[in-house]
């Protein structure tokens, strides 16, 4: 199958990585820091740190498809001061940006979700700005490009008590990406808002828990039934598989909480004479409340089973 990237070097498999991110360390030198949120095909990122060379920028994208067209891109201008997040960007500045590291964010035309059941999808809300304004180093700035003027004043609204000092004008096409181009076309207008740090406000990163890991003498696996969660954070098993010869058991699960989504498998396993409840290895998750619930539910289900 013909690959639609040429590079993986610029990704980061965040899951696997150090958190926070020592982004020193991944660029191999000290510079400002930029990110791009939603960088969609990667044109305008691109362009960007060929044009800033002496900064380093870090773009977030949630769907894989731009991820491969943002690296092809990267390959192909042969820049080396770009590295690629596939990550809610939520979840990103939570964990892997540490308190006043950042020097600009920035967001072309994020997705106004103009339908009032998603507001909760939509980004710069109160919260996230909060978000935003702790991580950013005094005086840095975010930048939100928008040709949606009811999502510019949705935005506006979220900005009191946030830490900025606000400014939002109509500009011409400026950015010249693929939407741009689209909508100028159409004979759209757009909004530039700017938000420059006035004042900190201290969010702390969010960390990984330990996790608490158990074993039991008895398991039955005929009558195994994990219970779900709901709530704060929900827990979904999918899939319960079992192997009888090697006495071990799946679980496959899917836990979220906040704007973050893992999918793992818990492992039920005979070992030394006991079984064994922990998550199973090469699973790639990040170890939260969610993964320690999931834990519990499963082991409370495995004591259940021995009844």
């Amino acid at each position: 199958m013909r690959r639609r990237y040429l590079s993986l070097k610029p990704f980061i498999l965040w899951r696997m990585a150090e958190r926070p991110i020592d982004w020193a360390r991944r660029f191999g030198r000290q510079a400002p820091l930029d990110v791009e949120i939603g960088f969609g095909n990667g044109e305008f990122m691109v362009r960007r740190a060929r044009e800033h060379p002496e900064r380093d920028l870090v773009g977030i994208e949630l769907e894989w498809p731009s991820v491969q067209r943002g690296l092809r891109r990267i390959a192909q201008a042969e820049v080396t001061n770009v590295r690629i997040l596939q990550v809610d960007a939520r979840v990103a500045l939570e964990r892997l940006f540490r308190p006043q590291s950042l020097d600009l964010v920035y967001s072309l035309f994020p997705c106004p979700w103009p339908k009032e059941r998603h507001a909760g999808r939509r980004l710069f809300s109160h919260g996230f700005l909060r978000l935003l304004n702790s991580r950013l180093r005094p005086g840095g700035q975010v930048q939100v490009v928008t040709d949606d003027r009811p999502y510019l004043e949705w935005v506006l609204e979220q900005t009191p008590d946030t830490g900025f000092d606000v400014h939002w004008e109509e500009i011409p096409p400026r950015y010249d990406t693929k939407y741009e181009r689209k909508w100028r076309a159409q004979g759209a207008r757009f909004y530039e808002l700017r938000l420059h740090k006035r004042s900190h406000i201290e969010i702390p990163l969010k960390e990984d828990v330990p996790l608490r890991t158990y074993r039991v003498a008895h398991f039955a696996p005929e009558r195994f039934r994990p219970e779900e969660a709901r709530g704060e954070i929900v827990v979904v098993f999918k899939e319960f598989l079992f192997d009888p010869e090697r006495r071990k058991g799946l679980v496959q699960v899917i836990v979220t909480e906040d704007a973050l989504t893992q999918h793992f498998w818990i492992e039920i396993a005979w070992e030394e004479g006991e079984w064994r409840i922990r998550p199973a290895p090469g699973g790639g998750f990040v170890p939260t409340a969610g993964v320690q619930r999931a834990l519990d539910l499963v082991y409370a289900a495995a004591l259940r089973s021995a009844e």
